[in-house]
């Protein structure tokens, strides 16, 4: 055992950088509960172990007397001198106290304890190494894949893990390869060690890699507001600038989009984009999609919800795959996104305007007179005998746009207001 011991404190003091203090100390504890259970009656057992050679000396604590009444406890003078010629009567002395049978199952009990120990002490390195970490970008490779996809990264001193739910499920890995990912925590196991977690799935992966690749948003003249991630196909981060002459997509796109093309190079292709920041949820709205893809667009009374209607052909685009796309647009904003077809608003509408032409109003019959409209666009309608709300209402689309002196945004103007004021 004592040659498994000084392999066991080289092993470890190399390879996992835990001090052989430590690990002497915490070996000597384990095999004091294994001494006291083969060293019967004896008081005060103490272990001490070499750490260079691995020898392991047990020791007993004996009272000097010159009467021996408890064997297990006292020493007569005479003997104890031959372990300590200055001790006298009265003073406790150690005596060796190693059994014959001190072996096979106190070594398999001391094995058991020690284990435990050097669990705790291997996670106190851990955490002394990595816990102020946490959110950095680490590299290493995968010394092995167990069930469930679960990646064991060798990080060097320690063993990292990564677990299927925390990369792309469009990420393979084989033993050997190298992985950079996220330092996402450092978490206690059941058995009383620590493990240390990666990601490459979590958003704040992609925050690092543009920290590394963004001189401006390590000196802060850039920030990144915000950002949302569907791993392994998308991501939208929202960025703004402090400095009125730096231009945030462009500080973060590139010259030529080298920044970013590395960036999604690390990420296997996964689609990135970079929009303007702006804190009026409209506008950031239309910063995120192409303002001249949205037709129309409200939002609720507590700016929870944003509907937008787009034209047809653009609908698809706008919703993306698996309807990703405007998911993400609504995380990145914090809203709920509802979008509409142009023909299905146009249909409703329609509907909409037919049941108030039909509604029992006294006021629908009344002179013409819209709120904040110009007098010219209501004097036009009227001169084309469309002098009464409900005579508005009535009319079809191709009726009212007609008139030569209103577009057709002016009429769709003029049935929103006559709308939104009798619903």
């Amino acid at each position: 055992m004592n040659k498994d011991l000084v392999a066991i404190f080289e092993y470890l003091e190399r390879e996992k950088g835990i001090k052989r203090e430590l690990i002497v100390s915490a070996i000597e504890e384990a095999l004091r509960v294994a001494a006291r259970k083969s060293v019967k009656g004896l008081i005060n057992v103490s272990v001490a172990i070499d750490s260079k050679t691995g020898e392991i000396e047990v020791l007993a604590q004996k009272e000097v007397v010159d009467n021996v009444t408890i064997p297990d406890e006292e020493i007569l003078i005479e003997e104890a001198r031959e372990f300590n010629p200055d001790c006298e009567i009265g003073d406790w002395i150690d005596i060796e106290a190693t059994p014959e049978d001190f072996g096979r199952i106190a070594a398999q009990t001391a094995r058991q304890v020690i284990a435990q120990k050097l669990r705790s002490a291997e996670r106190d390195v851990i955490y002394a190494e990595y816990r102020d970490r946490i959110n950095e970008l680490v590299s290493g490779s995968v010394k092995r894949i167990v069930r469930g996809g679960t990646l064991i990264i060798d990080l060097g001193k320690v063993e990292a893990i990564l677990p299927e739910r925390y990369y792309p499920k469009t990420e393979r890995y084989a033993i050997g390869e190298r992985v950079y990912a996220l330092l996402y925590e450092v978490r206690d196991t059941e058995n009383g060690g620590a493990e240390v977690v990666l990601s490459r799935s979590h958003p704040e992966f992609v925050r690092q890699l543009f920290l590394q690749e963004v001189p401006e948003l390590e000196d802060e003249t850039v920030m990144i507001e915000r950002i949302v991630r569907e791993p392994g196909y998308r991501t939208k981060l929202a960025v703004t600038s402090y400095d009125p002459k730096v231009d945030p997509v462009g500080a973060c796109v590139g010259v030529r989009g080298t920044r970013v093309k590395n960036i999604i190079r690390e990420l296997n292709n996964e689609k990135i984009d970079i929009i303007p920041f702006a804190e009026d949820k409209v506008q950031f709205l239309e910063n995120t999609l192409d303002p001249e893809v949205i037709k129309k667009i409200s939002v609720n009374e507590d700016e929870s919800v944003i509907s937008i209607v787009v034209d047809d052909e653009h609908y698809p685009i706008v919703l993306g795959k698996r309807g990703m796309n405007v998911r993400l647009c609504g995380h990145l904003i914090g809203v709920e996104l509802d979008v509409q077809r142009m023909t299905e608003y146009k249909a409703k509408m329609n509907i909409q305007r037919a049941q108030l032409a039909l509604m029992d109003d006294p006021s629908l019959d009344e002179e013409l007179k819209i709120e904040n409209m110009s007098s010219f666009i209501v004097d036009s309608l009227v001169s084309a005998g469309f002098d009464t709300p409900r005579k508005v209402l009535k009319a079809t689309p191709e009726e009212l746009s007609s008139i030569p002196e209103i577009s057709a945004e002016m009429l769709e103007t003029v049935i929103d207001q006559l709308r939104e004021k009798r619903l």
